[in-house]
């Protein structure tokens, strides 16, 4: 194990009680955040915190600790413009769909599809397919098809966005396709979408600056008991 790694968080599966019942990636950035413990903190858009606690899940243990270095990054950022859920969502579903198995194809260009359709509706006008909506529908053209029928038999677009499902079939297709190392794929979709809701909330020329070792020593040193 490299020296950086050992520097390093030891993040694990699922939702933990307290530090020193260990953590994942979202209660340590609600911890750094000076948020209450929580996998689900206020500081990081609700989308994004879905992607960040379903990568931490299904990375590779030996894996995991490389996740560390994004936690900061994901704090601060959130807002309400719908666009963030959009683009987060087409993000992922592109991203995932070309290497996913066939039925996970589906259920994502499904997801791709319907996005676009709010996408259109909110703008009021048929602006055409995101760019890598098109690119990644184009390297499936059979899940494409079948989707497309689908969408047009279901019709409406719905009240609930469709975000939290198709990021969820994303990462688990993801985690789950035959490609040579999916917890890098996981990690660098994680970094990509950290990246795009910063350039969103108009930070994408802030440096991110990691934390020092002694500060995450900090982090993961439980405090003595009074």
């Amino acid at each position: 194990m490299d020296a950086d790694i050992e520097i390093l968080p030891m993040l694990s599966r699922g939702k933990h009680r307290s530090p020193r019942r260990g953590a994942c990636f979202m209660e340590l950035a609600s911890y750094l955040a000076g948020e209450r413990w929580s996998d689900k903190p206020t500081c990081t858009h609700p989308l994004l915190a879905h992607l960040a606690r379903l990568v931490n899940d299904l990375t590779e243990d030996a894996e995991r600790p490389r996740l560390a270095t994004l936690i900061p990054a994901v704090i601060g950022l959130r807002s309400g413009d719908p666009r963030w859920d959009d683009e987060l969502t087409l993000l992922a579903a592109s991203r995932a769909l070309p290497v996913v198995s066939e039925h996970h194809q589906r259920a994502l260009a499904v997801g791709i599809l319907s996005c676009e359709r709010r996408r259109a509706e909110r703008a009021g006008a048929d602006a055409g397919l995101h760019p890598a909506s098109r690119r990644a529908l184009e390297a499936v053209p059979l899940a494409e098809r079948w989707a497309r029928a689908f969408v047009e038999q279901v019709g409406g677009v719905g009240a609930h966005h469709p975000g939290s499902a198709v990021v969820e079939i994303a990462t688990v297709g993801l985690a789950t396709a035959c490609v040579p190392d999916p917890s890098e794929m996981l990690r660098d979709l994680l970094a990509d979408a950290i990246t795009l809701c910063e350039h969103l909330a108009g930070r994408e020329q802030q440096r991110r600056e990691p934390l020092a070792p002694e500060q995450w020593r900090e982090v993961v040193t439980p405090a003595p008991v009074a």
